[in-house]
C-alpha cells in the first residue's frame, strides 16, 4: 500500500506539472487554445523571453538618450534665462541712458534756435527774403508769379 501511496503522489505531481504547463501556453498566447506539447511550450516561452529582454533593453536604451537630452535641455534652459537677464539689465541701462539724455539736451545735436515743441526753426535763407526756398515745389495753381519780373535779375 506504501508503493500506490507513492504513485498517487507521483501522478498529482505529474497532474499539477502539466497544470502549470498550460497555464504557461495560456499565457503567452491568451487568444489560442492552450498546447499540451511541453517542448513547443517551452520553445514559445523562450522566444518570448527574448523578444521581451529586447524590448528591455531597446526601453533602457531610449530612457538613457531621453535623460540626455532632458539634460542638454535643461544646461540650455539655464544658459537662456541667464542670456536674458543679461539682455533686461542691458535695456535698463540703456533706458536709463535714454532718459537721462531726453533731461539734458545736448547743444552739438540741436540746432541754434529751438522751439518749445522742439522744432527747429530756421530763418529765410537765400537771396531773396520774402520768396519760398523752393516755390518750384508748389502744385502751379500756388505759385506767385506776379512779381517774378521785379525779383528775377534781368540776366534770365
Amino acid at each position: 500500500m506504501y508503493q500506490s501511496n507513492e504513485d498517487d503522489d507521483d501522478l498529482l505531481a505529474s497532474l499539477c506539472f502539466d497544470q502549470r504547463f498550460m497555464d504557461l501556453s495560456s499565457v503567452l498566447e491568451p487568444t489560442r487554445t492552450p498546447k499540451t506539447d511541453k517542448p513547443v511550450i517551452l520553445d514559445d516561452a523562450i522566444r518570448v523571453v527574448n523578444h521581451l529582454r529586447g524590448e528591455a533593453h531597446e526601453l533602457k536604451e531610449t530612457n538613457q538618450k531621453l535623460l540626455e537630452e532632458i539634460k542638454s535641455l535643461k544646461a540650455e534652459k539655464n544658459e537662456l534665462r541667464e542670456e536674458k537677464m543679461v539682455l533686461k539689465s542691458d535695456k535698463e541701462k540703456m533706458e536709463q541712458q535714454m532718459r537721462s539724455m531726453a533731461a539734458v539736451p545736448s547743444p552739438g545735436f540741436m540746432p541754434a534756435a529751438f522751439h518749445q515743441n522742439k522744432m527747429a526753426v530756421y530763418g529765410s535763407y537765400g537771396y531773396y527774403p520774402n520768396i519760398p526756398m523752393m516755390p518750384y515745389l508748389l502744385p502751379p495753381s500756388q505759385r506767385d508769379t506776379s512779381e517774378d519780373q521785379k525779383n528775377c535779375s534781368k540776366a534770365a
